[in-house]
């Protein structure tokens, strides 16, 4: 990705009550609308780091379909319904 120098190191101000506000340019790059969420994480360095909830949702996608192989293609929900039709049919 290709940054303006503008926009790679902008120098943000702090307003009242501590808001930052993020210059149009780092917006358009990152993409953010407003009502967007950020996580901020405070690196032990000293860096804050911004990121889009929205992309850790997606980073995170597929989790369990790694961790639990058993469960791809179905949905929790349509295993509890499927071992529930099993046992109305017992009894």
């Amino acid at each position: 990705m290709r940054y303006d120098t503008n926009v790679k190191h902008p120098v943000v101000p702090q307003a009242v009550k501590g808001r930052l506000v993020l210059p149009a340019g780092v917006r358009k790059v990152l993409q953010l609308r407003e009502g967007d969420r950020l996580l901020l994480r405070l690196r032990d360095d000293g860096v804050i780091e911004l990121v889009k909830a929205e992309d850790i949702a997606m980073g995170s996608k597929g989790l369990l379909k790694r961790l639990y192989p058993a469960l791809k293609g179905n949905t929790l929900a349509r295993e509890l319904n499927q071992e529930r039709r099993r046992e109305a049919l017992q009894e």
